[in-house]
């Protein structure tokens, strides 16, 4: 494998044009997102989406439903796959809290990013033999490197790829495209290099100033054009020709940034709908912080609003009750929990996840 930077012309004519679409639609993106007036509200929903097709990628499914009714704080999950998927959306956070410290992006934090996804922190391939293989037909596509001296030399050079301006001047996005398709071809862990990969991707934005919070709905578009993905992975590794490839990706981040714009908007008029509902029908029970707990969870429960709003199990009750009473909310029992749904925003982003 060759190290970075590449000594091939990446950025061409049509890669520039599309960088600047790209780049447009990001920064829509970034603005619509500062006029949310609580950025955990986007954090929590759209990392959850973002962790969901990240994970039906690798053929980890889950349903909305179970996905909600799952209770992270205290380790319950639906499903095996609905606690992957919550997983992944931790990591997801996790990263981009330290590298919106940090300003930086390292191998250290790659590794936390792969031993929370995977609970385990068995760190780098140390064995040979990891292949990579056609799902129906077992055929091996790609072998990755295998020693680990040399996994190690590539991760270090990836590291200071990301982290070191003097090194390339290509655009960020562009940089992006080639540092996702360098990591998924080292595939430097024994497992979860793809669901890893997609969050470097929205941390190393993250870190370039081009996003403010970890949004960008990116997995949808690899999920939806899967074959086209993995086909282009290969082909770029093959004939070394990046052009297609980071077209490829580009034209993603400009579909998935005009798709969250649309979604994020759709939230916020939905917030204020519900916000002069409030005040007009539950002038009395009306907070911004309660507005805000049945928006960061469409299925909220009793205990989510104690632990949001500091009030008493007998308030937090009243509350949802009365909001369900003037059809804010849905209350469905699921086993011997009671759930008090937002059906408006959940349908909105099952609508989303349906496209």
């Amino acid at each position: 494998m060759k190290l970075l930077p590449l000594d091939t012309e990446v950025e061409t004519k049509a890669v520039l044009k599309k960088v600047a679409e790209a780049r447009a639609a990001l920064a829509e993106m970034k603005g619509v997102a500062g006029n949310i007036p609580n950025e955990s509200i986007l954090i929590s929903t759209l990392a959850l989406q973002e962790a969901k097709d990240s994970s039906a990628i690798e053929n980890i499914i889950t349903t909305q439903d179970e996905l909600y009714q799952s209770d992270v704080a205290s380790n319950k999950f639906k499903t095996l796959a609905s606690k992957e998927v919550h997983l992944y959306a931790k990591a997801l956070t996790a990263g981009y809290e330290t590298v919106k410290v940090a300003g930086i992006l390292t191998q250290n934090n790659i590794r936390k990013i792969q031993a929370t996804i995977e609970e385990n922190d068995a760190g780098y391939r140390k064995l040979p033999g990891t292949a990579l293989k056609n799902e129906q037909t077992g055929e091996v596509v790609y072998t990755p490197p295998q020693d680990p001296r040399e996994i190690e030399e590539l991760m270090g050079n990836l590291e200071g790829f990301m982290n070191s301006p003097d090194w390339s001047d290509w655009d960020p996005l562009v940089k992006m495209a080639v540092i996702h398709h360098q990591f998924e071809s080292i595939h430097p862990f024994y497992d979860g290099n793809g669901r890893t990969g997609r969050i470097i991707n929205i941390l190393y934005l993250v870190k370039e100033g081009l996003l403010n919070m970890p949004i960008l709905y990116l997995s949808r578009y690899i999920n939806q054009n899967k074959r086209d993905y993995y086909r282009l992975l290969q082909k770029t590794r093959r004939e070394d020709s990046w052009e297609e490839w980071v077209l490829f990706m580009l034209e993603g981040i400009e579909q998935t940034a005009s798709q969250t714009i649309a979604l994020i908007k759709n939230i916020k008029e939905l917030m204020l709908e519900r916000k002069r509902q409030m005040r007009i029908e539950l002038p009395k029970i009306y907070s911004q912080d309660l507005l805000n707990n049945i928006f960061r969870h469409p299925y909220t429960k009793i205990d989510f609003v104690i632990a949001d709003l500091g009030v008493s199990r007998p308030t937090a009750t009243r509350y949802l009750e009365e909001m369900c009473r003037t059809k804010i909310l849905k209350r469905e029992k699921f086993g011997k929990e009671s759930f008090y749904i937002n059906v408006s925003l959940f349908d909105l982003l099952l609508s989303v996840a349906k496209m």
